[in-house]
């Protein structure tokens, strides 16, 4: 969610009892101010904070001229100081998933050991070599934001476009979805490169190159992995996503108004395919 609506937001998505305290409310307002001047970012958005044992990670990204492609991550304990973390690369993604298991300790320079043995040599004599793996919980931390974003973040049709040049940038004109098209996963969409394949032509009668080159929520698999609701005496359209549980995504129909938290654990629900 954006951090000039920062408070206004957090109202809306407090429904999932994803709240901040008073203090940590205002910390945030005057931080991210600060973080969006020293880092020249064209926009700020307060992502969510992931809860560990022993402490919490509170998550900032900075958005660039192309919304999609320049953004950076950053985490503070304390919502004042901010760290800028590691890019998510393939390997670093690899070693993660071996390394790490269970719950977020709350410290940035804790370490997670995984050992693997690989038989070498053949014949009746094979030898066995021990391979240690240390992460960081930083670089898990990097790697969690990373996966959260690229499989739940939600933006709604037309509040993005991109440009002939390749850009994706803010629809200025985008006025909101009305409550009709608000009821529908298909006018929701996934904020990442696009993943499935493209549709064929009968599918295609309302197909606009500048507002459809995102993945449809509808799209998603295993079917029901979303919660679409409406609060607020039916103004304001919620979804939750029963994939990553904590993460809350809203919008008020016909007007601007749209953002998405996560505030949870950082695990993924990985028994949705046997509770649906």
């Amino acid at each position: 969610m954006d951090s000039n609506s920062l408070y206004y937001s957090l109202e809306l998505v407090a429904g999932s009892g994803h709240i901040l305290t008073l203090e940590q409310r205002t910390a945030l307002e005057s931080s991210l101010v600060l973080l969006k001047k020293n880092y020249k970012f064209s926009r700020v958005l307060f992502w969510g904070k992931i809860l560990g044992i022993n402490g919490v990670y509170f998550i900032a990204q900075g958005r660039g001229e192309d919304e999609m492609k320049d953004k950076k991550n950053l985490y503070s304990l304390n919502c004042m100081d901010w760290f800028l973390l590691p890019p998510a690369s393939d390997s670093m993604i690899e070693e993660v998933s071996k390394a790490t298991k269970g719950r977020f300790m709350g410290d940035p320079s804790f370490v997670y050991e995984h050992q693997e043995i690989h038989r070498q040599g053949k014949g009746n004599e094979p030898v066995n070599e021990k391979a240690v793996i240390t992460v960081t919980e930083e670089k898990r931390l990097a790697v969690s934001v990373h996966q959260i974003d690229a499989e739940v973040s939600v933006v709604p049709r037309g509040a993005f476009i991109k440009s002939p040049r390749g850009l994706v940038q803010l629809n200025r004109s985008f006025c909101g979805l009305s409550e009709a098209e608000a009821r529908k996963l298909d006018n929701f969409l996934h904020f990442r490169q696009s993943k499935n394949k493209k549709k064929s032509a009968l599918d295609m009668g309302d197909w606009n190159p500048a507002m459809d080159y995102l993945d449809a929520l509808s799209d998603d698999i295993p079917k029901g992995s979303w919660s679409l609701q409406f609060e607020f005496a039916r103004k304001v359209c919620v979804l939750r996503s029963l994939l990553w549980f904590g993460l809350t995504f809203y919008h008020v129909p016909m007007t601007p108004q749209h953002g998405y938290i996560y505030i949870g654990d950082g695990t993924k629900n990985l028994d949705l395919p046997f509770m649906l």
